[in-house]
């Protein structure tokens, strides 16, 4: 009797824990369902991501042609995102081949620009929006939310940057969604680590969501990563390279809860998956680790630097501003241009151009002289705001001027270089003989108006009658490594430009003949002069600046600077006033040094994107703009180091 009561309730106690391991195990499997189901319920999908197809290129427009075809052979893929680089430079021509190629697509397709399309935009990337409707998207499918959008750079060689105009409309965007827990596919064409200078301003933003992956290209193969706990997968470049065809990437979100990564080679095969990603609830927030983020400790050493305003546009600021009496003058993305007070920062007037302003104002008389991406060339009055003149072009322009003795010289993106009236914007006359944009500010001296274009030459026109003197092109090939960025400058009857080829070259100013070329110095796009135009200032891609004389027939360095910027790109010019030189890197860094000696004067951090080329007022104060729109007034208070430095000047 005892054992059969024993047996019986032991089988009793079995059954007890049979049954509550039955509910654990359905508990759990109904959990793991809905948290890794596709879209939380959702069908399953496919569709295709393509990547830096590159159209300009040797095969970008044969191999994108082909994927099209490919994807219109397959059935059951339903849209195709595209992750940047779309062309070669951004040109109007390639950007119009490649929409009509991705016209041909029979299913919807989404598209985000790539630093190709943006750098060498002759449109200042106003074209990209204008030809596609936007150069950033969002929708969904699948009970998934996709968005898109792109970090530049903007008409210079930089990290790229998410503009500040982006990063509110990405915070309004995840703010609008109706479930702030539906899952999130982010697309963007830069990985999202310190290749870009701000990668947080966006990653903070995903991090406070669902975000199950962000999908980049650039760097033109598979591989997976980890951006701050958000997973982190980069396409292949869909050119083909050393093959016999190019290729893309076939993405399946299938009914396990499971998201895969199939590359495809067109007309022939899909490969087995190479990657694959749970899709589950996240909470990157809460359960990422600490992670670094920019440092501005360098302003605690130089503490004698100040901030005196600071205002904030609110939108990229790509040029630099200008001062007449006490207005300063600066446009930005909105297309607004605008005049701060210089004592405070506080605005006069706004004054709104109908597309981006990347041109550096140009003062002349009681006018600002101001070209716009709308393709006018504005005149407006300094006091008031007031339109008194515009030309207009055929196309958007991102030159900026030049004004000397009442003519205001402007090159154009469409293959023509003009002078004005300052005082009426009147033509006198224009040059067409360019075969590609013109970005820079052009110098006038000795009766010559010299200026570098995106077709690998620089030009000498003559300033009276626009007729050609000279054109001058270095001896490597390649519309990339045109002196086109930088500000040419001249003296001892040579010009002086940087290129991308890394050289510094000097030219004879009568003739155009090559003086001297060399590549010692790592340069690229930036160089400055002296106030007595003895010396030329160069800065090299890694750490260094360089102080060189004017007057050799080759080469003569006077002194060399370690400002510790580390690899620099950025296309500011080196601007020297009262005896110090004025230079802004690519993250934001603002350095002062000595002019006759080198010797550092003062290191600022005003933010971390690009610093456009800076406007200094004296030995101690100085302009500076920002890619995150920001206008600053900077000055050196004296210290017993500032004294000596400005007694070594007088001396």
């Amino acid at each position: 009797m005892y054992s059969s009561a024993v047996a019986q309730l032991s089988r009793s106690i079995s059954r007890k824990r049979k049954l509550r391991l039955g509910l654990v195990v359905i508990t759990l499997f109904i959990e793991l369902f809905f948290l890794t189901a596709p879209g939380f319920g959702a069908t399953p999908f496919r569709f295709a991501w393509l990547s830096d197809t590159h159209v300009g290129s040797l095969t970008g427009e044969e191999d994108l042609r082909a994927t099209v075809r490919d994807i219109n052979s397959q059935t059951g893929l339903s849209f195709v995102v595209i992750s940047g680089d779309i062309t070669e430079y951004g040109s109007l021509a390639q950007l119009r081949l490649a929409k009509e190629i991705l016209d041909g697509l029979r299913i919807p397709c989404q598209v985000v620009p790539g630093n190709h399309d943006t750098k060498w935009s002759e449109s200042g990337a106003t074209d990209f929006p204008k030809l596609w409707g936007a150069d950033r998207f969002d929708f969904e499918h699948g009970g998934i939310r996709f968005i898109g959008m792109h970090e530049g750079p903007v008409m210079k060689m930089a990290d790229g940057f998410w503009a500040p105009q982006d990063v509110r409309w990405l915070k309004e965007t995840l703010q609008k969604m109706s479930d702030p827990q539906q899952p999130l596919i982010f697309i963007t064409h830069y990985p999202i680590d310190d290749g870009i200078a701000n990668w947080y301003a966006a990653l903070d933003l995903l991090k406070q969501h669902n975000i199950q992956a962000a999908l980049c290209g650039h760097i033109h193969r598979n591989k997976q990563d980890v951006f701050e706990g958000v997973p982190g997968i980069m396409g292949r470049s869909n050119l083909r390279n050393m093959a016999a065809a190019g290729g893309y990437n076939i993405v399946e979100v299938i009914d396990t809860g499971t998201m895969t990564f199939s590359e495809r080679t067109p007309g022939a095969e899909t490969k087995p998956p190479w990657h694959s990603l749970v899709l589950k609830n996240c909470d990157v927030a809460s359960n990422s680790k600490a992670v670094s983020r920019p440092d501005f400790s360098i302003n605690k050493r130089y503490s004698q630097v100040k901030e005196r305003w600071r205002f904030a546009t609110g939108y990229t600021i790509a040029s630099t501003p200008a001062v007449s009496g006490q207005s300063v003058i600066v446009g930005d993305a909105s297309g607004a241009i605008r005049a701060l007070r210089l004592d405070a920062g506080k605005e006069q007037w706004r004054f709104t151009a109908r597309n981006a302003v990347y041109s550096t104002p140009e003062i002349s008389g009681d006018l600002a002289i101001v070209p716009s991406t709308d393709g006018n060339i504005y005149g407006i009055d300094v006091a008031t705001g007031k339109e008194a003149w515009r030309f207009q072009t055929s196309r958007p322009i991102v030159a900026s001027a030049r004004a000397e003795d009442g003519i205001v010289y402007a090159g154009s993106s469409e293959g023509i270089f003009r002078a004005l009236e300052a005082a009426s914007g009147k033509l006198v006359w224009e040059f067409k003989g360019i075969q590609g944009f013109v970005e820079t500010k052009p110098l006038v001296v000795d009766g010559k108006v010299l200026f570098g274009a995106w077709d690998q030459h620089l030009y000498a026109l003559d300033t009276k009658t626009g007729k050609l003197i000279w054109k001058w092109k270095g001896d490597k090939p390649g519309v990339l490594y045109s002196p086109a960025a930088c500000w040419p400058v001249a003296a001892a009857g040579k010009v002086f430009v940087v290129a991308p080829d890394r050289e510094m070259s000097a030219i004879d100013l009568a003739s155009g003949r090559t003086v001297w070329r060399s590549a010692d110095f790592m340069v690229r796009e930036s160089i400055g002069i002296s106030e007595d135009r003895s010396r030329i200032y160069v800065r090299a891609m890694q750490d260094y600046v360089y102080g060189l004389g004017a007057s050799g027939s080759e080469p003569q360095k006077l002194w060399q600077t370690n400002p510790g910027f580390g690899y620099d790109i950025n296309s500011g010019m080196l601007i020297e006033k009262d005896g110090a030189v004025f230079y802004g890197t690519k993250n934001g860094m603002i350095f002062s040094l000595e002019a006759r000696t080198g010797k550092m004067n003062w290191q600022y951090r005003m933010g971390v994107g690009v610093v456009n080329t800076v406007l200094p007022l004296s030995a101690a104060k100085v302009l500076a703009t920002d890619f995150d729109g920001d206008v600053v007034l900077l000055e050196a208070e004296k210290n017993s180091n500032e004294s000596l430095n400005l007694e070594n000047r007088k001396g």
